[in-house]
């Protein structure tokens, strides 16, 4: 036994296993003599052509490494313990959910549910199903003037934020929720919009998901649309600068909001178009986030303004023709969609003319050829009609020895 320090003691096994033969070894060669026998050690020592163990000078049976497992297993049993000695009991929850009403606690509190609900999905039902934390997250956003929370307390905001966010799903009452967060002056806007503005990625990210639980119908998404600064900071926040998870985010919240065609004309004005040009354009973007933005080109295609800005953007047209067969087939139904609506439905010159240098005859034959849904099929032979093309022009621009039977 070895007296560490005067209140603790070590007791010292009297054999030790060999890290390479296993064997027992009679004196504990790492604490005796301080040489630990590491990976790099072990393996130089056999590179350099020897076949004993370092400590015991035995033969080895074989220079194959075999990992430890007991001792993986003894850090992932530590590991997990450690996680877990922090995570709270349903009765400690209950409790931490009363200090939020105490001023001194809120953070502390605030920050021992969140280590909660992203623990597992579990956890974030059993919060969700806690109404008096629901409503306690919901009089949090709407004092952000008030003297619950001070304006410059943004970091407290968040974390307010990020838990209404991983607990939206499992609230019952959805109804009653979006209209406690509408309700009044509509503070909760406020609060959402400042965490938009000035808040971190992941805070950004959870607040665009409460915007878009919150636009579920007519009426919530024209009050969203019309706070002013949401749709601007949307805007910013799916720049292809940003994390791809907040970008997808701040989609999903837009097309939430652009159903009324009121919501698509402020989108218009905002620069929406430009924007989503850039994404199509500069960013690499996975298959959700690309079916998003044509999602938002289509719909903003719907109107005259939305039209015009398309257009004019031929660098927009272009970009949403090569998505056509390159990512999913909602992304095409969604490309082709917007192209029907320019160049057959409104017959839009600069539109006619940007797909035809961007060669998309042959973009829309190869499409009418792959297995297409029929309405897909029947938008491609109106935008043939309208090019006027015949078999010729088609294998002029099409390099390939098949014959095309043209649908009419």
């Amino acid at each position: 036994m070895v007296r560490a320090r005067d209140d603790l003691c070590i007791n010292v096994p009297t054999f030790f296993t060999c890290p390479i033969s296993l064997d027992l070894m009679k004196s504990p060669v790492s604490l005796c003599t301080g040489i630990t026998y590491d990976r790099s050690s072990i393996q130089r020592w056999l590179d350099a052509g020897n076949n004993t163990c370092p400590a015991t000078m035995q033969l080895l049976k074989t220079k194959d490494f075999v990992p430890n497992r007991t001792l993986q297993s003894l850090i992932q049993i530590w590991s997990d313990s450690l996680r877990h000695s922090t995570i709270l009991s349903p009765d400690q929850v209950l409790l931490t959910v009363s200090q939020l009403e105490t001023p001194s606690l809120r953070s502390a509190s605030l920050t021992k549910l969140l280590l909660f609900a992203t623990d597992s999905h579990h956890n974030k039902l059993f919060l969700s199903k806690l109404e008096r934390l629901v409503n306690q997250l919901v009089r949090f956003l709407h004092n952000v003037d008030g003297g619950l929370i001070a304006r410059a307390n943004i970091q407290f905001l968040e974390q307010v934020v990020l838990l209404l966010a991983l607990i939206l799903d499992g609230v019952e009452d959805r109804d009653g929720l979006r209209n406690s967060l509408l309700k009044g002056n509509k503070q909760s806007l406020d609060s959402l919009l400042l965490v938009l503005k000035r808040g971190g990625c992941d805070s950004r990210f959870a607040s665009a998901r409460v915007l878009q639980f919150i636009a579920a119908d007519a009426e919530s998404k024209i009050l969203v649309a019309e706070k002013e600064g949401v749709v601007a900071e949307l805007l910013k926040s799916a720049a292809p600068e940003n994390d791809p998870a907040l970008v997808e985010a701040a989609l999903a919240s837009l097309i939430a909001i652009s159903a009324p065609k009121r919501n698509k004309l402020k989108l218009v004005s905002l620069g929406t178009v430009r924007a989503l040009s850039r994404l199509l354009e500069e960013a690499e973007l996975g298959a959700a986030t690309v079916e998003k933005v044509l999602k938002l080109v289509e719909a903003v295609s719907s109107t005259r303004e939305g039209r015009k800005e398309i257009c004019e953007d031929a660098v927009c047209v272009a970009a949403v023709l090569s998505k056509v067969l390159k990512v999913s087939t909602v992304a095409t139904e969604h490309a082709v969609t917007t192209l029907w609506s320019l160049c057959y439905l409104f017959r839009d010159r600069k539109a006619l003319e940007a797909v035809t240098q961007a060669n998309g005859l042959t973009k829309i034959l190869l499409l009418m050829q792959s297995n297409c849904t029929p309405q897909v099929r029947q938008m491609c032979t109106d935008l043939l009609k309208i090019f006027r093309v015949n078999s010729k022009s088609c294998l002029t621009c099409y390099d390939t020895k098949t014959t095309h039977i043209m649908p009419f």
